[in-house]
């Protein structure tokens, strides 16, 4: 079991950047594999970023490649999220998430655990 609590979210302008970072407690370490997903109002939630066990491999959703960067600290228990570069349509609520899974997965189903979510909104 492990709980995720999301932070870093807020209002920025086209073009701008911020963080968002997810602490873990509870069953941590380097047991998950972690991802970071969004969900914006009337849409499903998708899949953006996910950083395997040890942090040597990586995945991205097609539309945040070159401008997001994911990564992972074992020791502190955080999952991090660097966004560039910003554009409106990354409007959503982002989900930090945990999967048991050995390789890095896309699939919101591989994800047993997730958090409450940080808002990121975006002006043109």
């Amino acid at each position: 079991q492990v709980q995720l609590v999301e932070s870093g979210g807020g209002l920025v302008q086209a073009g701008d950047s911020l963080r968002l970072s997810c602490a873990a407690s509870g069953r941590t370490g380097s047991t998950y594999t972690m991802g970071w997903f969004r969900q914006a109002p009337g849409s499903e939630r998708e899949f953006v970023a996910a950083i395997s066990r040890s942090g040597r491999s990586t995945a991205y959703a097609n539309s945040v490649k070159g401008r997001f960067t994911v990564s992972r600290d074992n020791v502190k228990n955080t999952v991090s999220l660097q966004m560039n570069s910003l554009k409106p349509e990354d409007t959503a609520v982002y989900y930090c998430a945990a999967s048991l899974s050995i390789v890095v997965s896309t699939a919101r189903n591989q994800y047993a655990y997730w958090g409450q979510g940080t808002q990121v909104t975006v002006s043109s």
